[in-house]
């Protein structure tokens, strides 16, 4: 039933991308062109994100299982480090050159286009970085 809950969320997610023109690269680009042809209409998006997404998150602290059951992870860190830092620079940075972000760019694939196929296999091949630097990390810490 779970796998259901998630496909539904998942569609529901991709369409609303989809619908706000968040898959649109131009449409991403105005919006981080603060010099130039500015459109604020994608910061007015995430702005009504956020307040829809503010009770939920009110509700959410103060219980232990989701409506499904399952146990609520929700994040803890509420430190600004360096590893914090870097990967936005890194994620803004790579939002500015592509006009993508990850969840974006999988909904742009099932649209079609060689452009978002390329930035997620980028994107696949820098978490896979990742996590190999990080268990080299940890392999060196740990001898």
């Amino acid at each position: 039933m779970n796998i259901l809950f998630a496909l539904w969320a998942g569609l529901l997610f991709g369409t609303g991308l989809i619908l706000s023109g968040m898959t649109n690269p131009a449409k991403v680009l105005a919006f981080l062109d603060l010099a130039g042809a500015w459109d604020p209409s994608l910061g007015i998006l995430m702005g009504g994100a956020l307040l829809a997404s503010m009770p939920a998150y009110a509700i959410a602290r103060r219980r232990r299982r989701s409506l499904l059951g399952e146990p609520l992870r929700l994040p803890t860190a509420t430190r600004i480090d360096r590893r914090l830092l870097a990967g936005s620079l890194v994620f803004g940075a790579g939002w500015g050159l592509a006009g993508y972000c990850p969840g974006p760019a999988v909904a742009s694939i099932l649209v079609g286009g060689v452009k978002p196929l390329l930035f997620f296999v980028a994107m696949v091949a820098g978490m896979g970085i990742y996590e190999f630097l990080q268990r080299r990390e940890a392999q060196r810490a740990t001898a």
